[in-house]
């Protein structure tokens, strides 16, 4: 869906387009809040209005035992490949099956958009261009992750609840965002 003045984004995109480039040739957007504030659907919703920007997705670079454990990966796969200019590949972790099963190619677009708990913090930040938070708080968050994913991984939520804790407390993202954005009824509010 392209972002209209109706949704809070319409100047988002051409924002974001008109930015210097941050990694090589590319404009590293990161989108970053607790699980379940809807970073993925705004990164999805983002994507088309910028002419169908890449999305790095961190759950793709996380596992169930090391939920933050991914800057060097990412770093020497995604980001040291963009800024130089060429493509990146990188291995993708199945959450089911425990074990990293596919690879995804991301291109260096104009702006390519990072997603996922962490996406600004301050290992990732001297490559970013922008920073959006999404202002959530974290148990109403969480609480939508938990619905997301069923009684099933119960078990799970309570372990990354008290991981994603313990990371905020050392490396917040909120303090260094250039926006926060409050998802409301299908739009944004937007707060600088």
């Amino acid at each position: 869906m392209i972002p209209t003045a109706d949704d809070g984004l319409a100047g988002l995109p051409a924002r974001l387009a008109a930015l210097p480039p941050s990694c090589g040739p590319v404009r590293l957007v990161a989108i970053d809040g607790h699980a379940g504030s809807g970073k993925s659907t705004l990164a999805t919703r983002l994507s088309p209005a910028l002419g169908g920007a890449p999305v790095v997705r961190l759950d793709d670079f996380a596992t169930h035992d090391a939920f933050f454990g991914w800057v060097e990966p990412l770093t020497r796969l995604v980001l040291r490949p963009l800024a130089a200019g060429t493509a990146a590949r990188h291995p993708v972790y199945d959450w089911e099956r425990r074990a990293f099963t596919t690879t995804a190619t991301v291109p260096p677009a104009p702006v390519v958009l990072l997603e996922g708990v962490g996406a600004g913090r301050r290992a990732l930040r001297p490559h970013l261009a922008f920073l959006v938070w999404m202002s959530v708080p974290a148990e109403v968050a969480w609480a939508r992750g938990r619905r997301r994913d069923g009684p099933g991984l119960a078990g799970f939520w309570a372990r990354w609840e008290a991981a994603e804790h313990r990371h905020f407390a050392d490396d917040p993202s909120e303090p260094f965002a250039d926006i926060l954005m409050t998802p409301r009824d299908g739009a944004y509010q937007a707060r600088e």
